[in-house]
């Protein structure tokens, strides 16, 4: 079955940066679009950012600018990286995946997604 693993969460301060790594495992033959998403206590998760199957990426407004999600198809490996980052940026940061699709956009709704990660922190003191 598909797993998702993120690492690279931490606490930093207010202007700085972290790396988030999501691999994958257990895709089958097929398109599959990732993305990452996050989750505050007393919030509902949000989209960050995602990659849809034709490359485009999609951010939610508020890290444009600061996020860079990347993916390497061949290692199965979803990235973000973060800088500048803000005490806004709080939250238990979630790797996505969905499919096996013909095709798929890079969708931000949580509930298109099939595959979920346990979870990385990233904590951001002002």
């Amino acid at each position: 079955q598909v797993q998702l693993v993120e690492s690279g969460g931490g606490q930093v301060q207010s202007g700085g940066s972290l790396r988030l790594s999501c691999v994958a495992s257990g895709f089958t033959t097929g398109t599959y679009c990732m993305g990452w998403f996050r989750q505050a206590p007393g919030k509902e998760r949000e989209g960050v950012a995602a990659i849809g199957s034709n490359g485009v990426i999609t951010y939610t407004s508020s890290v444009k600018g600061r996020f860079i999600i990347s993916q390497n198809k061949t290692a199965n490996t979803l990235t973000l990286q973060m800088d500048g980052l803000k005490p806004d940026d709080t939250a238990m940061y979630y790797c996505a995946a969905r499919g096996p699709l013909p095709y798929c956009s890079g969708s931000m709704l949580a509930r298109q997604y099939d595959y979920w990660g346990q979870g990385t922190q990233v904590t951001v003191s002002s």
